[in-house]
């Protein structure tokens, strides 16, 4: 039971690797509160564990935030899932592209670790520690990828935000790490897959940039979720963690 004890709170937990995290997490004995947009998604979470607490929140709603901040108490652990995979080179970005893509995937966890900080410290004055995990990937800083401009922006943006606030926080117990998977077959990738011009090739390249020769299985990225949200982690902070089958070997 690595996270007995600790309160985490896990978004876009409806689906892919935020749902099983919720689920890895509430194994390994954490009191697991899971947001997401889709009540419908929360539902189905709720009887597959029935243990896990759902709340339907809006992460680009400030003020949805806010007041869900106030109820939710003080927290152990934090993970920032909610994204969106924008394809297209930068000729394919509009305006409205871009402002949703960054507001989605970087602005939601500015607004999510701005209201729960204050809770999250007040926890690590208590415990010694508490840990803030955002969701990154391979295509950002670390590595480009033809038809990922914009996506790949963001995460970037991800990875300076969580460094920025490592940093900040480091003297006061908390920790914030980024996590950069590789492809990862959610059902995300599966409509990616199934809106391609051929979804039988579009899957086979996805597999072939893999040198480990398949895609990502969430059960492969949620045991690096438990490890940076639990104490095993207390020594690691700042870091943007790849998981991605030695696509950048």
């Amino acid at each position: 039971m690595r996270l007995k004890g600790k309160r985490i709170l896990i978004s876009a937990a409806a689906n892919g690797i935020g749902r099983g995290s919720a689920i890895a997490c509430a194994a390994e004995g954490a009191d697991v509160v899971a947001v997401d947009i889709s009540a419908e998604g929360l539902s189905t979470l709720s009887a597959e564990h029935p243990a896990i607490r759902t709340h339907v929140l809006d992460v680009r709603d400030r003020s949805a935030i806010d007041a869900f901040a106030r109820i939710a108490g003080p927290l152990d652990g934090l993970f920032n899932c909610a994204g969106f995979v924008h394809n297209g080179t930068v000729f394919d970005i509009s305006e409205e592209d871009w402002a949703f893509s960054f507001d989605l995937n970087v602005t939601s966890m500015y607004r999510m670790i701005q209201a729960l900080l204050p809770g999250m410290l007040e926890r690590a004055d208590e415990t010694g520690g508490a840990s803030i995990l955002n969701m990154a990937s391979m295509a950002s800083s670390i590595k480009g990828f033809p038809n990922r401009t914009l996506y790949g922006a963001t995460k970037a943006a991800v990875i300076g935000l969580t460094k920025g606030v490592a940093a900040d926080f480091v003297r006061r117990g908390i920790r914030c790490n980024a996590l950069c998977p590789g492809t990862v077959d959610t059902p995300s990738l599966r409509s990616r897959i199934a809106s391609a011009p051929d979804p039988v090739q579009a899957e086979k390249d996805f597999i072939a940039r893999q040198p480990v020769g398949r895609l990502a299985t969430v059960d492969d990225i949620t045991p690096l979720v438990v490890y940076l949200l639990s104490d095993e982690s207390k020594f690691v902070t700042g870091q943007a963690v790849l998981v991605d089958g030695g696509v950048t070997i």
